[in-house]
């Protein structure tokens, strides 16, 4: 067989349509609060290692790192949001999408100052979220 028809196989095998069964994208064992949770208490750490600092470079460094995290919480979220939560968790939990509006936004919220209060209300949010996670496990 030539390499031409190797190719043409193996896109005929790509391109054909597949039945797929699942409720979520992936087996649901990788999706987890915990990963929202990690970051959002990384943003608490550097926020407190910045306002404890008077190095400015030191801070400033902070600052940018603090704001990467923030980023990846919402990003956990989202996923979290999209992906994995259903309309059926909806029924079962019908603040789920105001706990992650506001959690999402907190994270934001975070990338804009060093008060620690906020990241605290950050892990609160993510808190709370995470019990309606393990919660529609059951």
């Amino acid at each position: 067989m030539r390499i031409a028809d190797h190719l043409l196989a193996l896109a005929d095998r790509v391109s054909s349509p597949m039945a797929v069964h699942a409720h979520c994208d992936l087996p649901c064992g990788v999706y987890d609060p915990a990963q929202a949770r990690i970051e959002a208490e990384s943003v608490k750490a550097t926020m407190e290692k910045a306002n404890a600092s008077e190095d400015e470079t030191f801070r400033i460094r902070a600052v940018l790192i603090k704001e990467e995290r923030s980023d990846m919480v919402k990003q956990h979220l989202w996923v979290l949001w999209t992906d994995y939560f259903k309309p059926e968790h909806l029924e079962r939990f019908p603040d789920l999408h105001d706990k992650f509006w506001k959690a999402t936004k907190t994270a934001g919220e975070c990338k804009k100052t060093n008060d620690v209060a906020v990241a605290d209300r950050l892990l609160a949010e993510i808190a709370a979220i995470d019990a309606m996670f393990w919660e529609s496990k059951k």
